[in-house]
C-alpha cells in the first residue's frame, strides 16, 4: 500500500509503501471493538461514590419521641428509609473494578489493526517533518486546512520534548484536536478521531518497533518498507 507523504504546506512530497499485511490485511471488526472497549474502561477513574449513615453530617439526635405521637418509631435522620439518608449498599467503586485486559500479541494486533483501517479509509496524513519554529495556534490552524484536516484529529508527537514542543504548545488549544506520542498510539485514540496526522519518521520507528512484535518471534516483523 502506498501512502502519499505532505509536506507542512499540504504539497504531496512522495509516498511510503506500508506493508497491509504486517497491519492485518484485512479489518478485523472483532478485535478491534474489543480492544476499544478495553482502553476505553481502562481510562474510567473510578470515583463512583455514595454515603452511607456514618458518612453523612446530620445530627444522630432522634427525630421525635419514642412513644405517644402514634407514628412509627425512628431514629435519626441518617436512616435509608428517610429522604437524604445515607444508602444502605454504599457505592466505593476503584479504578481496578473497571479495569479490563488483554494479551499483550492482541493488543499490538489491534493497534496496527486500527491503522489499517484509518489507511484504507483514507484518514492518515503522513507530514515530512512535522514540526514548528514558533508556537503559534494560528500556524497549526493553517497546517490542519492544508493537510485537508476537517474534523476531530489525532496529532502524534515525537517523544523527544523538545522536538515537539513547539507543536505541542501550537495545537493545546485547537478544537476538536487531540494529542499523543507517536510511540504510544493505541486503538482507542486512533478510532476515536477521524484523521491521524503523524511525521513520516514517527510512524516508521512505530512500524518497526515494539507493536510489530505480535508473532512467535522475536523480532520485529516489519511494516514499512
Amino acid at each position: 500500500m502506498d501512502v502519499p507523504v505532505y509536506s507542512m504546506s499540504g504539497e504531496a512530497v512522495g509516498n511510503m509503501s506500508i506493508d497491509e499485511i504486517a497491519l492485518g490485511e484485512t479489518v478485523n471488526a472483532d478485535l478491534l471493538k474489543q480492544a476499544f472497549v478495553m482502553y476505553h474502561a481502562n481510562r474510567r477513574q473510578g470515583s463512583a461514590r455514595s454515603k452511607n449513615r456514618a458518612a453523612l453530617a446530620y445530627s444522630r439526635t432522634k427525630i421525635y419521641k419514642q412513644k405517644g405521637t402514634g407514628r412509627a418509631r425512628h431514629g435519626d435522620k441518617k436512616s435509608n428509609t428517610m429522604r437524604g439518608g445515607g444508602h444502605a449498599h454504599q457505592k466505593t467503586r476503584t479504578r481496578e473494578d473497571y479495569r479490563q485486559d488483554m494479551p499483550k500479541k492482541m493488543r499490538r494486533k489491534a493497534n496496527r489493526n486500527a491503522l489499517l483501517c484509518k489507511l484504507l479509509d483514507n484518514e492518515v496524513r503522513v507530514i515530512d517533518g512535522l514540526s514548528f519554529d514558533t508556537a503559534r495556534t494560528k500556524d497549526f490552524v493553517s497546517f490542519l486546512e492544508a493537510i485537508n484536516v476537517d474534523r476531530a484529529s489525532l496529532v502524534a508527537l515525537s517523544g523527544d520534548p523538545e522536538k515537539s514542543k513547539n507543536a505541542r504548545l501550537s495545537a493545546r488549544n485547537v478544537e476538536g484536536v487531540s494529542l499523543c506520542r507517536a510511540d504510544q498510539l493505541n486503538t482507542y485514540e486512533m478510532l476515536n478521531n477521524r484523521y491521524l496526522v503523524i511525521d513520516k519518521s514517527d510512524l516508521e520507528a512505530w512500524l518497526a518497533g515494539p507493536s510489530s512484535q505480535t508473532g512467535k518471534c522475536s523480532g520485529a516483523s516489519g511494516g514499512a518498507k
